[in-house]
């Protein structure tokens, strides 16, 4: 018999699977994902030097003309925002080209529309 996993255990036992074969580097930086039940994180990270280049989060206080975040129908549609944020501020920086990390989920519905949504706003992976 073996052990009971849970699905966070899971998750990271597919998120190491994952990450032996993907790593970002200076010249093609690593886009990961992030899903809370409630928010949606996106990070650009360079793995060569352990940073950050770039973020994005649906916890963000946005400034649209002064009223602060929008409001979005469905957590999706705020996922596919983030998507571009993320892809507009990386075009920003010099950032072309980036390799996508799933981190752990199924490529399906928010981390779909985060990638989707950098794709439209000009990030190549």
């Amino acid at each position: 018999m073996g052990a009971v996993r849970t699905k966070k255990q899971t998750r990271m036992k597919r998120k190491m699977r994952i990450r032996k074969k993907i790593s970002g580097t200076s010249d093609r930086p690593r886009l990961t994902v992030f899903r809370s039940l409630k928010n949606i994180y996106a990070q650009i990270i360079d793995d060569t030097d352990g940073h950050t280049l770039v973020s994005a989060s649906s916890i963000e206080k946005w400034d649209v003309e002064g009223e602060g975040k929008p409001k979005f129908e469905s957590k999706v549609d705020e996922a596919k925002h983030i998507g571009q944020v993320i892809g507009k501020r990386s075009i920003e920086k010099g950032i072309q080209q980036v390799v996508f990390d799933r981190n752990g989920y199924l490529y399906h519905g928010r981390v779909k529309a985060v990638s989707d949504g950098a794709r439209e706003s000009g990030l190549i992976f």
